[in-house]
């Protein structure tokens, strides 16, 4: 199941707000999930800015570490 966040534009400024916290984010074109990461938010999504070829992008923070690649697995087996 997709995260149940609005999606936003992958751009600087949309990075610029995301937290320095763990979380889980997916990575879209036209609405439809292309990538499934987790990690620090703003890092991570500086480095999809850079290399993905996504733009958009939708998050939820998860407070752990462990607790974001967790998420980030449940994401990825849906979507198989």
């Amino acid at each position: 199941m997709p995260l149940q966040r609005q999606w936003r534009d992958l751009d600087r400024s949309t990075i610029g707000r995301a937290p320095e916290r763990y979380g889980v984010y997916e990575l879209g074109i036209d609405g439809e999930v292309v990538e499934v990461g987790a990690g620090v938010l703003r890092r991570e999504l500086k480095d999809a800015l850079t290399y993905a070829d996504a733009d958009q992008v939708r998050w939820e923070e998860s407070g752990t570490r462990e607790r974001a690649k967790e998420l980030a697995e449940e994401h990825r087996d849906r979507l198989d």
